[in-house]
């Protein structure tokens, strides 16, 4: 098991920024702080604070609808949320957001006014643990199962899956690439969010591009496959991402100019307002394949792109 592997996703970040990071997120994050070992390379993220960007912060209210939880992959519990608008119906569409606290997607959700069911998986720090939660493709064939069996017993009568969203963010992005490695996870699976959580490692290990490194492309490979079927229209996908940089693992800028690059694409530098206060400096536009970069190099920067996810997901999904 290789150092990202390890600590994965933002866990480096996490680690040196938590005092800050805890605070800024308010709640979102629902992991303890990681305890980095001895005989782990330290991190590069940077210490600064920045005041100049407010990054608002969404607060938890009441949805009506319906919640409940079951229990998921690695025995932890998945949590559901069922609108009731969709009681009326025989098919609904679903998201499935990997990492956060539930009350933030499912606000995201809900904002959409649409028949779609938040369901909300949190396995723990670290990419690793997702992918490898889901990298026998019966775990998310078994989650689909589940989650349809749960939504008809909150309807009472039978219900059909019908569109399928993907939201990775941080280190849940593990899961999402774990679930398009399978060919008919891929084909099953109609759009993609990632929020500032596609990562890798570098070749050799801990040596960054400046350096003569390389990405180490195999967590890239899934995840591309899919940007490019909606680069053709035939898919959904949206790339947000800060200008974050781990040291010891590829950012998300890295990650995100790979893929950029395997389809043919080029950034456009842009400057406008985002969601929360954030800054957008760039976007990759395709079909149905956007890549956002925005500014930022700090804790609160990696929480708006969480916070950004109720604009972002109907950016995504409108049609």
């Amino acid at each position: 098991m290789n150092w990202f592997e390890k600590t994965a996703s933002s866990v480096g970040i996490v680690a040196h920024l938590w005092p800050l990071l805890a605070a800024s997120a308010q709640g979102v994050l629902a992991v303890p702080p990681p305890t980095p070992s001895p005989q782990q390379p330290s991190q590069q993220a940077s210490p600064m604070v920045e005041s100049t960007r407010v990054h608002e912060r969404l607060t938890p209210r009441l949805l009506g609808g319906t919640a409940r939880s079951f229990n998921g992959p690695a025995g932890k519990p998945v949590e559901l949320w069922v609108p009731d608008r969709v009681r009326s119906r025989d098919a609904f569409d679903v998201v499935v957001h990997f990492h956060g606290a539930a009350w933030l997607p499912q606000k995201a959700v809900a904002a959409l006014g649409t028949r779609t069911v938040a369901v909300v998986l949190n396995l723990g720090a670290g990419s690793g643990i997702y992918d490898r939660s889901f990298a026998d493709p019966v775990a998310f064939d078994t989650l689909r199962a589940t989650v349809t069996r749960e939504v008809a017993a909150v309807t009472g009568r039978p219900s059909r899956m019908a569109r399928v969203t993907l939201v990775g963010f941080s280190a849940g992005h593990g899961a999402v690439r774990s679930i398009l490695r399978e060919p008919r996870h891929l084909a099953r699976v109609d759009a993609v969010l990632l929020l500032d959580g596609m990562h890798t490692s570098y070749v050799p290990e801990g040596q960054v591009l400046a350096a003569g490194g390389m990405l180490d492309t195999m967590n890239l490979v899934s995840l591309t496959a899919f940007a490019r079927t909606a680069a053709r229209g035939e898919k959904r996908m949206l790339i947000a991402h800060s200008e974050i940089f781990p040291g010891t693992y590829a950012s998300t800028t890295e990650t995100a100019d790979w893929t950029i690059t395997a389809l043919g694409l080029r950034r456009t530098p842009v400057l406008r307002w985002g969601p929360r206060g954030m800054q957008q400096l760039s976007e990759v536009h395709a079909r149905h394949f956007r890549a956002l970069g925005f500014a930022g190099t700090t804790a609160p920067d990696h929480i708006d792109q969480l916070h950004a996810m109720p604009e972002l997901l109907k950016r995504l999904l409108s049609r």
